[in-house]
């Protein structure tokens, strides 16, 4: 479902990473780009990930992570396009591209070897260690050093949903993974290494806790959970803005001081999954909501995107697309922490009134019209 007016590149980094341009519609860069001649060391060995009896859940241990670049130099960057006095990771210009994670969370391996294939990795025991196979890949939306999704052009935007639907229909088919998760983790104050505009993708090899959560929830409710949440939120005083397909609002029980979501108004699985037409106009809408963070200070927000998609082998006819855009910002100059009944406990303490964030999101929102 790949739209065939962005055009798409591509080829190996030197380690032998991929890397894939996604170009504009109406890009002035050329076909052909240059060859990585970079001369790198071998790539990490797969991390391996332990199961936490407590909980059931897997914790990745990824020990190579430690030595990633950490807030360098514009001269420095790593995101940047190579040049003589810069070796950076992506050989030549771009509009947008992706690339494999030199430090991954999960992979490079993306299925389980023969001699460490799982029977059940939601079934609780002591000592479970498997490989952390999967992918994590590197969203770049601009060769430019300083910014965010929010300081792009409508038509940069709709080129990077489209490496995410690209990225996302291809990650999806991998033999080792459950599911492919889409975000952007942007402010120093999140915990941002890289200041240069960009997000990242990971490939799971096993349902997300989070998500997990999501289907027990729908196995309680029953197959229309989201039609029914969707129904329940229009009707409340939380909406932020309606377009043709997709709704955005605060919801009921917001955990953040600022947390706004979307939801297409059909059921779709994922970012694939939606229409040309639909990833236009969600492309315009999530570029405003975004831009929104921006203008309720003067100064930038820190925020994480969270693109939530259905698994591949569970709940795909009832887990919907869903966008959660969420900071810890609960003042001009103060900051939301997870301390004790949240961090060990998970109960979230709300600081913000819900209802208050959607007036509030709303006024920023006319104000932009107007």
């Amino acid at each position: 479902m790949v739209c065939v007016t962005h055009r798409i590149h591509r080829d190996h980094l030197a380690d032998g990473r991929d890397i894939i341009y996604v170009d504009d519609h109406s890009s002035a860069l050329p076909e052909q780009r240059r060859t990585d001649t970079r001369d790198l060391d071998p790539r990490p060995d797969t991390a391996r990930m332990r199961q936490d009896p407590l909980t059931g859940e897997w914790v990745s241990i990824a020990a190579a992570r430690q030595n990633r670049v950490m807030l360098p130099p514009v001269d420095a960057d790593p995101l940047a396009p190579q040049s003589p006095s810069n070796p950076s990771e992506v050989p030549d210009n771009y509009d947008v591209v992706v690339f494999e994670n030199r430090s991954p969370s999960f992979g490079p391996l993306s299925e389980f070897p023969t001699d460490s294939q799982p029977e059940d990795l939601t079934a609780i025991g002591f000592g479970k260690e498997l490989p952390a196979v999967g992918r994590c890949e590197v969203v770049c939306f601009s060769p430019e050093h300083d910014g965010s999704f929010g300081s792009l052009s409508a038509d940069r935007a709709r080129t990077v949903m489209e490496a995410w639907a690209h990225r996302t229909e291809e990650l999806m088919v991998l033999p080792g993974v459950e599911q492919v998760f889409v975000f952007e983790n942007r402010g120093e104050e999140i915990g941002v290494t890289l200041g240069h505009p960009h997000g990242q993708i990971y490939a799971y090899p096993f349902v997300t806790p989070r998500t997990s959560r999501l289907l027990d929830s729908i196995k309680n409710v029953g197959p229309q959970f989201f039609a029914d949440l969707l129904a329940f939120e229009q009707s409340g005083p939380r909406v932020v803005k309606k377009t043709e397909n997709f709704t955005a609002f605060v919801p009921f029980a917001a955990r953040w001081p600022l947390e706004l979501h979307i939801l297409p108004h059909r059921h779709v699985p994922d970012i694939a999954g939606l229409t040309e037409s639909e990833r236009n106009e969600l492309s315009v809408l999530y570029l405003e909501l975004v831009q929104s963070f921006d203008r309720l200070y003067e100064s930038p927000t820190p925020y994480i995107a969270a693109w939530h998609q259905a698994p591949k082998n569970s709940g795909r006819d009832e887990v919907r697309l869903m966008v959660q855009i969420t900071s810890p910002r609960r003042a001009a100059d103060k900051l939301k922490y997870l301390a004790g009944s949240e961090a060990a406990m998970g109960a979230f303490i709300a600081d913000v009134n819900p209802e208050d964030q959607a007036a509030r999101f709303r006024e920023v929102l006319s104000s932009d019209i107007t």
